[in-house]
């Protein structure tokens, strides 16, 4: 489990940087598909602090711009890495106690925890993907199994 969720955090890192790549070459779709960019990786910072009990630094929906995109990009990328070489076997099992933004408290494995932080990117990056076309852009490919066949 733990080679797995190793795996697939570099792929969400790698789909990230792409994504913001293309956002630099292709500033027509800024407009819409920034946003949506700076969502997912605040939503990725926030699981993050939950994950480690500490608290977010960064709103659900925050207005960033491309540059800090990317610096919270790599924050999340190191921060994730970090996270799973600490993780034991038994850890991914270990629930996890927060409050949502409502303010509603959970309690959600670790391993539930970081699969949504995997989908939730996915379903947002074809949000993003739709935002190029919209715009005229072309946008890039970031299936999972592209990142497989480059790596």
């Amino acid at each position: 489990m733990h080679d797995y969720c190793v795996q697939l955090f570099r792929y969400v890192a790698w789909a990230n940087r792409r994504v913001i790549e293309a956002l630099r070459t292709q500033p027509p779709a800024q407009r819409e598909a920034l946003p949506l960019v700076a969502h997912l990786l605040a939503a990725e910072h926030i699981w993050l602090s939950r994950l480690r009990g500490s608290a977010a630094t960064v709103a659900v929906w925050p207005q960033l711009t491309l540059d800090q995109c990317v610096a919270l990009a790599e924050e999340n990328a190191s921060g994730y890495v970090s996270f799973l070489t600490a993780l034991g076997p038994a850890d991914f099992a270990r629930s996890v106690s927060y409050r949502n933004t409502k303010g509603i408290e959970f309690q959600t494995p670790v391993l539930d925890i970081l699969t949504h932080v995997a989908t939730h990117g996915s379903y947002h990056r074809g949000q993003v993907a739709k935002a190029f076309g919209r715009a005229g852009c072309q946008a890039v490919n970031t299936d999972y199994i592209t990142f497989v066949r480059e790596a």
